[in-house]
């Protein structure tokens, strides 16, 4: 038995492992490309480590894949079987029973075992991370942000995750409109930790939501460092910063950013999916050509029409699909997210198909098919349990664009003009862009329409 860097008992015997479980913890919480490897070898040296082999089954689990729900499922049995010889610590007990919520479908048991870790082990940073990531899954914002401020009174100047606790509180001030305080805290928290990739994201998150995409650019100008060693999420940060050139008009620079960071490496993780359908989507809705990109991301969108693991990656293979006509496929996602949602007792996020899967996946399809009247009133019908789907505000937020275009195509202008004011009261009562240019065309439309009426009777 030895000691974390936390202080809290950990059930190794190796120092070797004890470091490299610490490292562990750390990399997680910065976004590391590494953290896989420090886990791989805590459990190359220490076999019994329930607390470890429950670790790795949630990680399996985060990363959205059905093929990946059996190795989830390993790492449960193994643990289980750890537990039966290792007699780990009450904390450690928790992760296992926190990973077998998770695969039972109960995301909401995951996190209150979280929780319940941390009532007792305030400076558990794992548990606060996962917590928090889970949280965000389930889209539930206010749910983040008291996580964290029940624990900042904790993380004193000595503790090693002070900084990435500031860019969770950050990112969940952000999430709730505290825009503010958040840039105050993702700037702190980076000045503590300067790998901490959430913090610095989450005040790109600030300007993004307060429409000052110049401001975002200048802060990401210079900072690549906090991003460079990340894993895959350093994809999703070139993606905050072409939103920004996009905002600013600068497509030139927003198609470089496509093909140089944010695609270049091809992956199939759906947190990459989604960074390429959103921005492609954007684009497309802003008249600007993406010639062929849309084929690769439906080719892989196509082999995973039945993963059926999260809703908000359903929603983004399903973009793929519509922005490449992969008909077939789509009416092949359809159909199982129908099915899904006749399912009763198949857990929280399968549910979550019904309302708003269903809704939101018919109004996209209609939206490819030019039917902007059906696509709208889906759209439309969806939108206010949209956060269900998980993600942030600003990933979802393409699907609100749809819905607003779909409303100004379909005729609905009071209506799109009424998204469109909310959208900007939610954004501190900033225009951007987009809404700039939505509010000029609704105005031109009913000139127009009023130019029509006064017109002579033939």
């Amino acid at each position: 038995m030895r000691s974390d860097q936390f202080g809290y008992e950990v059930t190794v015997s190796s120092p070797t492992a004890a470091e490299a479980w610490d490292q562990m913890v750390l990399a997680f919480l910065a976004h590391s490309a590494k953290t896989p490897e420090y886990l791989g070898r805590v459990l190359s040296q220490e076999p019994d480590f329930a607390m470890a082999h429950a670790t790795k089954g949630l990680f399996f689990l985060m990363l959205g894949r059905r093929e990946l729900n059996e190795t989830a499922q390993e790492a449960h049995r193994t643990a289980t079987e750890a537990v039966l010889r290792s007699a780990p610590t009450a904390r450690e007990a928790g992760y296992v029973r926190a990973l077998g919520a998770w695969l039972d479908g109960r995301l909401s048991e995951t996190v209150r075992e979280m929780e319940a870790i941390l009532t007792r082990w305030p400076e558990d940073a794992l548990a606060m991370k996962i917590s928090h990531a889970t949280r965000f899954i389930l889209g539930d914002g206010k749910g983040m942000r008291a996580s964290v401020e029940a624990l900042l009174p904790a993380y004193d100047a000595k503790n090693p995750a002070r900084g990435y606790l500031f860019g969770c509180h950050a990112f969940s001030l952000e999430e709730t409109g505290d825009y503010a305080r958040a840039e105050t805290a993702g700037r702190l928290g980076l000045s503590l930790s300067p790998d901490d990739a959430w913090g610095l994201h989450a005040v790109a998150h600030v300007f993004d939501m307060t429409g000052n995409a110049r401001a975002g650019l200048n802060w990401l100008e210079g900072r690549e460092h906090a991003w460079a060693h990340c894993n895959n999420f350093r994809y999703h940060v070139w993606w905050h910063k072409a939103l920004m050139h996009l905002d600013q008009g600068e497509i030139e620079a927003v198609f470089d950013l496509y093909d140089t960071e944010i695609r270049r490496d091809k992956t199939d993780d759906f947190r990459d999916i989604s960074n390429g359908t959103s921005l492609l989507m954007r684009l497309e809705l802003e008249g600007h050509d993406v010639g062929d990109r849309w084929e690769e991301l439906a080719d892989i969108s196509e082999r995973r029409t039945e993963d059926a693991c999260l809703l908000f990656a359903d929603l983004h293979y399903l973009l793929a699909l519509i922005g490449d006509s992969r008909d077939v496929a789509v009416k092949r996602m359809l159909a199982r997210m129908h099915r899904d949602a006749k399912q009763t007792n198949a857990g929280e996020l399968l549910a979550r198909m019904a309302t708003p899967g269903l809704s939101a996946a018919t109004g996209l399809e209609a939206f490819g098919e030019g039917d902007y009247k059906t696509a709208f009133l889906n759209l439309g019908r969806a939108r206010r349990s949209m956060q269900l789907a998980g993600g942030s505000h600003a990933q979802r937020d393409v699907f609100e664009r749809l819905t607003v275009d779909a409303a100004i195509r379909g005729g609905f202008l009071d209506e799109a003009e009424h998204i469109l004011q909310e959208r900007t009261a939610q954004r501190a009562g900033r225009l951007d862009s987009y809404a700039s240019t939505r509010l000029e065309l609704i105005s031109g439309s009913r000139v127009d329409w009023d130019d029509a009426d006064r017109l002579p009777a033939e």
